[in-house]
């Protein structure tokens, strides 16, 4: 089968298209004929040896994917041969087929398109755990997302709405800007890009303390890091929640003695690992996601789909942190 292939650590520029063997589905898993795969922020970290997981070399990056069940493996019992669905494997997913544990895998409806239901799973199931599981995000509250533009931030956007929040979304560009507006946020801050000194981050403190209001972010939703961390938990609540979602612009060092004076909790979110240790809780999860879904609450923002042989193109997109919204190859038709 044709695969987008890692043989050695490095950039995009290093991926090169391949034919390897086709895996087979094992116990519990699904054989799935790729037909589109996402692209999210750990595909810019794997292929450089940075993320915390790293197979094996050749492979292929993509770990959210979309298509038709080609074989089912013993024991599955939930999924038939000619399903279309959705997926999470971890790596694999830039090939023509992928073979996926079926406890990772749900049905697509058939009125979504495969670019539309790649770009689901992975950015809406780390935001549902995040602001319900892990934030405890209640109606009536303020949320303030960093990198509000991303596919992430987006998810984060909506369902923060969905679950009755005030949202606030912070981004780098005006652009950005009206993408978490017509997302549904409330209000919307422009910051400018760092490395921050001394002054600039006390700046920058002062202007999300001013958008989110006296009473500070109930919960803060940080998928960005580096030097926008600190002055975003100065304009923390009381009792506050800040959601560490991810670091495309570096691992901050944070001051504990402003965990004390605000009483708030710094919470980690592994979406990946909590959804392996607690697949039930996952797949309700996901299920109030597709209901969201219908009730035009959510929807996944597909910005630019990618043809197969370039996808280590989105990777680069991605990895430059110019991605609004998702980004998507498509494999197949």
């Amino acid at each position: 089968m044709k695969a987008l292939l890692s043989h050695e650590t490095g950039g995009p520029e290093t991926l090169k298209m391949g034919e390897i063997d086709a895996p087979e589905a094992g116990p519990g898993q699904l054989l799935v004929a790729v037909k589109a795969c996402a692209i999210n922020y750990p595909d810019v970290l794997v292929i450089v040896d940075q993320y915390q997981f790293k197979p094996e070399r050749p492979f292929a990056p993509g770990g959210e994917v979309s298509g038709v069940v080609e074989a089912v493996g013993e024991g599955v019992t939930d999924f038939a041969i000619g399903d279309r669905v959705l997926a999470m494997c971890g790596n694999g997913g830039l090939a023509e087929y992928v073979a996926v544990q079926s406890t990772g895998a749900f049905k697509l409806p058939d009125d979504v398109s495969f670019e539309d239901g790649s770009a689901m799973i992975l950015t809406y199931g780390t935001t549902i755990h995040a602001l319900a599981d892990r934030g405890d995000l209640k109606e009536g509250e303020t949320l303030l997302v960093l990198g509000a533009a991303g596919g992430v931030g987006l998810a984060a956007v909506e369902i923060g709405k969905a679950m009755g929040a005030r949202v606030v979304g912070a981004v780098s560009s005006e652009e950005k800007a009206q993408a978490v507006r017509d997302a549904g946020a409330d209000d919307v801050l422009i910051y400018d890009r760092g490395p921050f000194d001394k002054e600039a981050s006390k700046a920058l403190a002062g202007q999300f303390k001013e958008k989110v209001g006296p009473n500070g972010a109930d919960v803060i939703y940080d998928a960005v890091g580096g030097d926008y961390c600190e002055p975003a938990l100065r304009s923390i609540a009381w009792e506050g929640r800040y959601l560490v979602i991810g670091f495309p612009a570096g691992i901050p060092k944070l001051p504990l003695n402003l965990t004390l004076l605000k009483s708030c909790d710094v919470r980690g979110v592994f979406w990946g690992a909590f959804a392996a240790r607690n697949p039930q809780h996952n797949r309700d999860n996901v299920n109030q996601l597709f209901d969201w879904w219908r009730d035009g609450k959510i929807a996944p923002k597909v910005t630019e789909v990618f043809p197969f042989e370039k996808g280590g193109e989105a990777i680069a997109k991605m990895g430059a942190r110019k991605a609004i919204g998702k980004l998507v190859v498509k494999v197949a038709d």
